[in-house]
């Protein structure tokens, strides 16, 4: 089993005796010097009184073991609190000897619940697309990759139809579907008609409108506990809201086996064991929570559990509030090939091979400055051509260039073999992790590789029984955790020299420090393919 910094917190709390959390895990270098976790002395002491740590409990937390808990060197009083370290070189070997299970998320023991994840941004054309759509766009693909990568079933709706958009969003490297057909309203329209309320005034309706459905009932039966917008009175009805509903209906009624994973439903496949989760801007709520509305009012089957994950605006400094995603999207593409231009001294728009790493370097630049902030949250662009330096440390584009640093790395070391200057790979079990002591190959596995799967399983969790109407997601850890693993492995690559010199007393650790930056690799490649990104070979 692997080892886990959540079983490690678990145990050490447990070991604490009854009460709340009391440890953490350090993170910044200074602290990691001296300590891997600490219990705070306050914390301590409200625990134990103004009385130290009884010895037997210090006894007790040294000779900690269980499942998924990492094996203990020290546990000592310190005027900080109890500080606990690790066995590094224990540690090391554990992790690094089992590279692939920190690499990829936990698959849970039990299926998760079904999830509809319906995007409304996505019923229009591109050149219509604001860039808070666009966020609530992306923020969607990036959390359906995040639960399928926890054998999540999800279907996404709606299925894009506007023949432009398909186009766009493979630009973006966003995956979801395009339509076939478009799911049968007939139902609908007849209990829409059957609900419709008398015109007031002689009100002309709009062309495609069938007319309005009173929805004050339902939003002070269901609204006010649960946070619909006490405002909410009529919904007018037309054949393109009727065609969302259907097609919402559809996904909850006839829940396809997901094929391309090799799921099947689950046997409880009623409306009731899925969650619908609306991903919409802060502009589309009001209008979302009629359809909400609506659907309950229409169709007695529908899911009791609709949420709302609503997407904060997005503000642009310094340019107009008109930017639209492709002009967006096309900004950032010329910002990347001037960049390029200068770093190479020519002009490389014309070769099809940099025009992909130039697709891809404008998309992980967008997807970074639209991940990177908690959805909820307002985001405020800067569209200067800073943003897509491989200099500056808060980009996609520093990402990705230490995305191709890795992977230059590797390949020089495969030349170098390849002509006789360096053994093969040995097998990693013969491999000695204690030759591993610079503080940032610690700070790598401990930060980044250490807690990988549990970070990815962070990014999947949906409060699914969280009471009311809205829900938060925590799709900005993976940005967030990407720049960090690239600020570390950048730090660390520019001060020490991974492939010294060809003598044999030095290629021990020459291959642990390889085998760490494996690790790192592989942790950096899924984090990358969780918002739909290549790894680059170079830029």
């Amino acid at each position: 089993m692997r080892l886990g910094v959540e079983e490690t917190l678990g145990a050490l709390n447990a070991a604490l005796g009854p009460g709340g959390p009391v440890w953490f895990k350090e993170t910044r270098a200074r602290h990691l010097r001296v300590r891997d976790f600490l219990a705070p002395r306050r914390a301590l002491q409200a625990r134990f009184g103004d009385d130290q740590v009884p010895e037997r409990v210090v006894h007790a937390i040294v000779g900690l073991q269980g499942p998924g808990v990492a094996p203990v060197l020290s546990c000592a009083p310190t005027p900080a609190g109890l500080a606990l370290q690790l066995r590094r070189s224990a540690v090391f070997e554990r992790v690094l000897g089992a590279v692939a299970a920190y690499a990829a998320p936990t698959v849970p023991a039990a299926p998760g619940p079904r999830v509809v994840l319906h995007c409304p941004a996505l019923c229009g054309s591109p050149c219509a697309l604001r860039l808070s759509q666009l966020r609530a766009v992306l923020v969607a693909d990036h959390l359906a990759r995040a639960l399928h990568a926890h054998r999540v079933s999800v279907r996404l709706v709606p299925a894009v139809r506007d023949p432009h958009m398909p186009t766009f969003l493979q630009q973006l490297r966003v995956d979801w579907p395009a339509a076939s057909e478009r799911a049968a309203t007939e139902a609908l329209r007849s209990r829409a008609l059957a609900e419709l309320t008398p015109a007031r005034n002689a009100e002309a309706l709009p062309p495609g409108a069938l007319g309005r459905v009173c929805l004050k009932e339902l939003v002070d039966e269901r609204g006010r506990t649960t946070g619909y917008d006490p405002n909410l009175d009529s919904c007018l009805v037309t054949e393109d809201l009727l065609a969302v509903l259907a097609e919402l209906q559809q996904a909850v009624q006839d829940w396809a086996e997901d094929s391309s994973l090799g799921l099947a439903a689950a046997p409880d496949a009623g409306a009731d064991s899925c969650m619908v989760v609306h991903v919409v801007s802060c502009e589309e709520e009001f209008q979302q929570q009629k359809l909400d509305l609506l659907w309950w009012k229409l169709d007695d089957q529908a899911p009791l559990r609709q949420k709302h994950l609503v997407c904060g605006p997005v503000k642009v400094a310094g340019a107009p509030g008109t930017l639209t995603a492709p002009e967006y999207y096309e900004l950032r593409h010329a910002q990347v090939c001037k960049a390029s231009a200068l770093k190479h001294g020519r002009d490389l728009a014309q070769d099809p091979a940099w025009m992909e790493i130039f697709r891809v370097l404008s998309v992980a630049t967008i997807k970074f400055e639209m991940l990177s902030t908690a959805p909820q949250s307002q985001l405020l662009l800067a569209l200067a051509d800073s943003s897509i330096s491989t200099k500056g440390t808060k980009s996609g584009t520093f990402v990705m260039y230490n995305c191709a640093r890795l992977a230059t790395l590797f390949e020089s070391y495969k030349c170098s073999m390849e002509q006789g200057l360096y053994p093969t790979f040995p097998p990693v079990s013969s491999l000695d992790f204690s030759l591993l002591h610079d503080e940032g190959e610690w700070l790598l596995l401990f930060n980044s590789v250490l807690p990988f799967p549990d970070l990815l399983g962070h990014t999947a969790a949906l409060p699914c029984t969280a009471p009311g109407l809205h829900i938060t997601a925590r799709t900005e850890m993976v940005c967030k955790f990407l720049v960090q693993l690239s600020m570390d492995f950048s730090s660390y690559y520019n001060r020490v020299h991974i492939l010294g010199e060809p003598r044999p007393h030095l290629f021990g650790q020459m291959f642990a420090r390889l085998q760490l930056l494996r690790a790192v690799r592989e942790v950096l490649h899924t984090g990358l393919a969780m918002l739909g990104l290549p790894p680059l070979s170079h830029i």
